[in-house]
């Protein structure tokens, strides 16, 4: 299993453990989704990171990869390889919040961030159109 199956899975276990326990065999299920997910990561970075462009330096062009990988990947997390919100579980109270549960809610957090300010960019480019 990748590591964005393994991130999805863990992500369920973690937020939506009624769910998980749906799914009839999670491992097979985890992988297959984790596999798509890496195939759409590579799609959609392309399309971020879109044409080279004339003069771009080695060092450019690998961090303008580097930057169009990362957000496809937290895009890919927020619309894959996170539970819908609405089969989410709130933690108990009294529960210590684990280091897996801590960085989903970190990337959660980030995703919603990520998502605002491209929403921001949009508009701004439409007013300016």
């Amino acid at each position: 299993m990748n590591t964005y199956g393994k991130f999805a899975q863990e992500a369920w276990k973690t937020t939506a453990p009624a769910e998980y326990a749906l799914i009839p065999d999670p491992d097979q299920w985890f992988e297959a989704l984790g596999e798509e997910a890496a195939q759409r990561v590579g799609e959609l970075m392309m399309e971020l990171a879109g044409p080279d462009p004339v003069g771009e330096t080695y060092l450019e062009k690998v961090g303008r990869l580097n930057a169009s990988k990362m957000q496809a990947e937290e895009i890919v997390r927020a619309e894959m390889l996170t539970p819908d919100p609405s089969v989410q579980q709130e933690p108990e109270e009294d529960e210590e919040e684990s280091g897996v549960a801590r960085r989903l809610r970190i990337v959660q957090q980030l995703n919603r961030e990520d998502r605002e300010y491209w929403e921001e960019v949009a508009r701004l480019d439409a007013e300016q159109a």
